[in-house]
């Protein structure tokens, strides 16, 4: 499922990234490895903020759906 559809509070993780390889570099880059585990910390209309190794990060929902998690 893609990451825009987890609720705030779970904790999910990476599978695979949807995407041109530029996209999938920029998420690699920014921590998010297939295998690692992303957590929901909140949400709003434009975006999402995740805890990915340690790390808090706002993405927008148009990158968030690249990420397929499990």
């Amino acid at each position: 499922m893609p990451l825009t559809m987890v609720t705030v509070g779970e904790e999910k993780t990476i599978v695979d990234y949807r995407g041109k390889e530029e996209v999938k570099k920029h998420l690699t880059n920014l921590g998010f490895l297939k295998g690692e585990t992303v957590q929901v910390l909140g949400s709003n209309q434009s975006g999402l903020i995740l805890l990915v190794k340690g790390v808090r990060i706002a993405l927008n929902k148009g990158l968030a759906t690249k990420i397929v998690v499990a």
